[in-house]
């Protein structure tokens, strides 16, 4: 038997949470990179070795579940040597090898992960909330960055998943965000339909136990000192943030709730110095320069924006704007703005650079007919269903968001873009309160640019 035993470090601060499968409710808060993630997906993949369970894993983008929640179960179980991706030895295992009967078969088509001993993870995202409606014989469900999940799609996943035999367990993990987000509003402070005021649980208290049990509900708080295999460097990291952003090092840092406002783009700024605006833009380089179309007629504007990236210091550069509506394609393009534009890329393109306008892909027709008027553009990469919560986030990793002061209409849209709430008074992370063309063209003229998140980094081992 000796053979089969596997050894795992577990993190002091989770060890209780890890083992502990009393109670319905599970809900983890904690700065980046405190490893609750990790601990969570631990504590599932222990739960399922010992019993023949199904567990469900959601987020609110199914197409960003591979890259995290699915790749990191992946990490765990391989660094505990149960991982294979070969149905046939998985079904076979060989008679002279113990451990060849542990192992755990990985999927991607459909992701799922399937135990020795019947118990599987499966993967749906709530930007397909009819997959959520056929799900049977689920006990277990893991709902990542809870605070992007809608609470009516929470209350729905409540209401649906149910087992005749086992005990229902609901893990909730997030970065704390906003108080104006229902997670707050559900968990901590309560407003009835009166208006009244009913505190469920001192966030201040949670904050210092770090463990708490109220009305049923497990809490748990953690930050980046209880993940032992974070570096002093990532630290460093998110000390930084204090620098530009102190609503975001309050929550990356220390976990706690103190982004209460609900501006989109904190970060949002009006250049003063107009020649030294200029001069950073030049040191860019012609080849980080990047320019996206939004298509508007009657209400909606056509918004072309022009821009650059510094990507070493996360720096937006906003230098050029065309914002029209109620003009037809064969006007709007004839614009002395947007002809200036077509010969500023084609030059740029004679360097070597292969730059294009990048529109909104839902048109094709006025893609095609730009072209054919000598126009280098071509569809965005970056829309499907639920990319304005994905897309959003990625223009929030950006540090500096500089605006030129002539770009009137960016600044109009974007200087005090809020996020819209429900009726509840909780923010709508993929809605606004006005619709933000110019925001729309930083999308997809940014569809190709990747900037660094450093909630990313992964410090969940020794090998990290």
């Amino acid at each position: 038997m000796a053979t089969n035993r596997i050894v795992k470090k577990v993190a002091p601060a989770f060890e209780n949470f890890i083992f502990d499968w009393d109670y319905k409710q599970y809900l983890l808060i904690g700065g980046y990179g405190s490893g609750k993630s990790y601990q969570v997906a631990f504590k599932i993949i222990l739960k399922l070795l010992q019993e023949k369970r199904r567990a469900l894993v959601i987020r609110e983008v199914f197409d960003t579940i591979h890259d995290s929640c699915y790749n990191l179960i992946a990490e765990i179980l391989d660094s505990m040597g149960l991982l294979t991706s070969d149905s046939a030895a998985f079904r076979k295992p060989k008679k002279h090898s113990p451990r060849a009967a542990l192992r755990v078969l990985a999927l991607k088509s459909p992701l799922s992960f399937t135990f020795p001993n019947g118990s599987q993870i499966i993967f749906k995202g709530m930007d397909k909330p009819e997959k959520i409606k056929s799900i049977n014989g689920v006990s277990i469900v893991w709902i990542e960055e809870v605070a992007e999940v809608k609470y009516t799609a929470y209350k729905e996943i409540l209401g649906r998943v149910r087992h005749p035999e086992h005990s229902l367990h609901f893990i909730l993990s997030c970065n704390p965000v906003g108080k104006e987000n229902w997670i707050y509003n559900h968990f901590f402070t309560r407003l009835d339909d009166t208006g009244t005021e009913t505190t469920i649980l001192d966030e201040e208290k949670l904050y210092a136990k770090k463990e708490m049990i109220v009305e049923g509900t497990y809490y748990h708080h953690s930050t980046p000192d209880d993940n032992p295999f974070v570096t002093d460097e990532y630290l460093k990291t998110l000390n930084d943030i204090k620098k530009y952003d102190i609503p975001l090092y309050t929550v990356a840092r220390w976990g706690r709730f103190g982004a209460t406002g609900t501006r989109v783009l904190p970060q949002f700024e009006i250049a003063n110095g107009r020649m030294k605006f200029d001069e950073c833009v030049r040191q860019c380089g012609d080849e980080n320069h990047y320019f996206g179309f939004d298509f508007g007629f009657e209400e909606s504007y056509n918004a072309v924006v022009s821009m650059c990236v510094d990507i070493k210091n996360k720096i937006l550069y906003i230098y050029d704007e065309i914002y029209m509506n109620r003009v037809t394609d064969d006007v709007f393009c004839n614009q002395p703005e947007m002809q200036e534009l077509k010969n500023k890329i084609s030059a740029l393109n004679k360097q070597g650079y292969n730059k294009m306008i990048v529109a909104d892909n839902e048109d094709p027709k006025a893609i095609s007919y730009y072209r054919q008027q000598g126009f280098l553009i071509r569809g965005c990469r970056n829309k499907f269903a639920g990319s304005r919560l994905s897309n959003t986030r990625k223009i929030k990793r950006f540090h500096r968001i500089i605006v030129h002061p002539s770009c009137k209409n960016t600044i109009r849209e974007l200087k005090d873009l809020t996020y819209k709430k429900d009726s509840r008074g909780n923010a709508i992370y993929d809605q606004f309160n006005i619709d933000p063309h110019t925001f729309s063209a930083i999308w997809y003229a940014l569809d190709m640019v990747s900037v660094g998140d450093v909630k990313e980094r992964k410090f969940n081992s020794s090998k990290n």
